[in-house]
């Protein structure tokens, strides 16, 4: 190529301006028939990109609309600010509520005598064990921490749901203890093991002890429960959020004595703005869709995506998901979006939405209207359950049967619970494991029980104040059988339903002995005939077949033919599964994305060669210039010569004359 420069010098003609010229002229029929094509792929893949993501914004509105509980949304009013309420939609219903606040709930402050200085005088030596609801320690207190302060300290460290503080009165230093969480279950109990020897006077550290026999400490607040009356029923709870009173509601109350009407309605609105969002999201796929694949009559021009089989294919399919009739619903008064008052326009393709058709067909058909978006699954049979469908679930029939019905695992007493027992300290604490993961320590009021119910009921106040099981979500329920004896039986149900009796201070007071309870047995049967897997009361399949994915909730104890569930897939339900077909890895835009990677890719590989082609050009016509020239210039050289040969023969020639 070093050579081009001197291109012109032997004939002045064969210039490299002429060789780029050549050049050109060869490269740019077939370079602009490239360029052409990797253009119109560019476009295609914006396109598609842009189809794309007007389907992914359908998705989620369509979403919304296949899950159940986005079709019966409540809300909730309360007359009174003190009382705030809030709603699960998934398990509130339509009701009205007196709440009457009694009292709120509050956390316990013990506080000791006066001390003279909080880090010099001594309190004495020993042990103080401290406990608030499930939680305690025992702690060391000696020479190096027997202090107001050091033993701030050391319950501060402990970590057991007491916090300590010293004040300052002016005339001395008071300790101050305070249980983190409200509630009589969390009320402070503290032990003393004194090393004077007495563990109840006012001295040494007997002086902290606070139990249900001493009380050196003062209560300057004592721990409350949180009291209120719901319809005149009462109801106590350890914090000021009184829940599990009325499925789906929960009230937070923060002044007591006031009262508050409660109302929970339907929001019929609420509802009608998610189907509004996925009429404006379809018709915005339809506006997108004409701009890309419509016809422009003014320009007398087609969109990119004109006739494209993957566009007809997209608007084939989501008009015979939205305006058929849904499988299951054909008997029904509500069986297609027509008749919730979503009509298609025949001119634009789009949607119009008549709101308050669809709020009236709500409020008149909820179940047909939620099967009509939602899945559902319509049960026949008794204690039967539908919870969920699976993506390979199609709609139909089932027949359940059951083999093999859900238990709870729980342990039974030794001996019957006799009348009029008392309880001190000496038999008063119990320790459960419940479902294998929970551990609880229970300490019954130290009184006498008239009744062996009585007590059992004890037991069982006890245990529903649980912080722990009620932070895990577990419960225990007590009863006495026929002869007396007590039987706790966990309220879940399964292999990993139990309850153990792991220690219990007398036991023979109660009938009790420290043993393991019987695990729980899951429910085992089948559904269309499929062999389904238990956990529980919840039978799934997980086998193929069209009741693959299916759940159900069996309750009682008979075996057998349980009846059928009809399982309806909603039209929300079955577009999201369409439109997540479509846009998904093996949807139809990414196999026309595919193909035109794979075309932009040959013609980067046909690119190459053209180059390649175009340099072998250049080179040659290089090659052959550069001899033409030369060859000219060797011309020219014995052109020079020849005229200068005879130049000077010429004055001889005249000189002869």
């Amino acid at each position: 190529m070093a050579g081009i420069s001197s291109l012109g010098i032997g004939s002045g003609v064969l210039t490299s301006d002429l060789v780029d010229q050549l050049v050109a002229a060869e490269r740019k029929p077939a370079q602009n028939r490239l360029d052409a094509r990797s253009q119109k792929n560019e476009a295609l893949i914006s396109a598609y990109g842009t189809l794309r993501s007007a389907m992914t914004e359908l998705r989620l509105p369509l979403r919304q609309l296949s899950a159940p509980d986005n079709l019966k949304a409540f809300s909730a009013s309360s007359s009174n600010d003190s009382v705030q309420v809030s709603v699960d939609s998934t398990k509130a219903s339509r009701g009205s509520y007196t709440v009457n606040v009694l009292d709120l709930a509050q956390a316990q402050s013990l506080a000791s005598s006066t001390f003279s200085d909080k880090n010099a005088t001594a309190i004495g030596t020993g042990s103080i064990t401290i406990q608030s609801g499930d939680e305690s320690k025992t702690l060391t207190i000696d020479g190096s921490n027997n202090t107001l302060q050091g033993l701030a300290d050391e319950i501060n460290d402990a970590g057991i749901g007491v916090t300590a503080g010293v004040v300052d009165t002016g005339s001395g230093y008071r300790l101050v203890m305070s249980a983190e969480n409200t509630g009589t279950a969390n009320a402070i109990t503290v032990t003393v093991q004194d090393d004077d020897g007495t563990n109840t006077n006012a001295s040494g550290l007997s002086q902290f002890a606070f139990d249900g026999t001493t009380q050196n400490l003062e209560e300057t607040v004592a721990a409350k429960d949180a009291a209120v009356e719901v319809n005149g029923i009462s109801i106590t709870r350890s914090t000021n959020t009184i829940d599990n009173v009325i499925a789906g509601l929960s009230f937070d109350v923060t002044e007591a004595g006031v009262t508050s009407l409660v109302k929970v309605d339907q929001d019929f609105g609420a509802v009608a703005d998610r189907v509004g969002s996925f009429v404006d999201k379809f018709n915005a796929l339809q506006s997108t869709i004409k701009g890309l694949a419509g016809y422009n009559s003014e320009s007398g021009q087609g969109g990119i995506l004109s006739g494209d089989s993957a566009v007809r294919s997209i608007q084939s399919q989501l008009r015979g998901v939205l305006t058929r009739v849904v499988p299951g619903l054909e008997n029904s008064s509500i069986r297609t979006l027509a008749d919730v008052g979503i009509s298609t326009d025949y001119r634009t393709g789009g949607l119009s939405f008549d709101r308050a058709k669809f709020e009236e067909a709500l409020k008149s058909n909820p179940d047909d209207v939620t099967a009509l978006f939602a899945e559902q699954g319509r049960s026949t049979g008794t204690d039967i359950e539908f919870l969920r469908g699976g993506n390979d679930t199609r709609a139909g029939e089932f027949a359940v049967n059951i083999t093999q019905a859900a238990t709870q695992g729980g342990v039974m007493g030794d001996t019957a619970l006799a009348d009029g027992i008392t309880i001190d300290s000496s038999n008063d604490e119990l320790e459960l494991a419940v479902d294998g993961s929970t551990r609880v320590t229970i300490s019954l009021t130290q009184q006498t029980y008239p009744t062996a119910q009585d007590l059992a009921d004890e037991i069982q106040s006890q245990l529903n104040a649980s912080t722990a099981l009620n932070a895990a979500d577990q419960s225990v329920k007590v009863s006495l059988d026929s002869n007396g004896i007590l039987n706790f039986a966990s309220g879940s149900y399964g292999n990993r339903s139990n309850v153990s009796v792991m220690s219990v201070e007398d036991g023979a007071t109660l009938g009790l002995s420290v043993k393991t309870g019987t695990v729980g047995k899951d429910v085992a049967g089948t559904i269309n005939g499929q062999a389904a897997e238990g956990e529980g009361q919840t039978l799934t399949v997980t086998g193929a077949g069209d009741a693959k994915g299916i759940s159900i909730k069996v309750g009682g104890t008979a075996t057998g033919d349980r009846g059928d569930i009809n399982f309806i897939e909603g039209i929300g339900d079955q577009a999201v599964n369409l439109v997540t077909s479509i846009v998904g890895p093996d949807g139809a835009i990414q196999a026309k994305t595919d193909r035109i990677s794979r075309d932009s890719e040959r013609i980067q590989d046909e690119q190459s060669r053209l180059d390649d082609r175009i340099k072998a050009y250049r080179d040659r016509l290089v090659s052959q210039f550069t001899a033409a020239d030369s060859l000219i210039s060797q011309l020219n050289s014995t052109q020079d010569y020849v005229s200068q040969q005879l130049a000077s023969l010429a004055p001889q020639n005249n000189q002869k004359n």
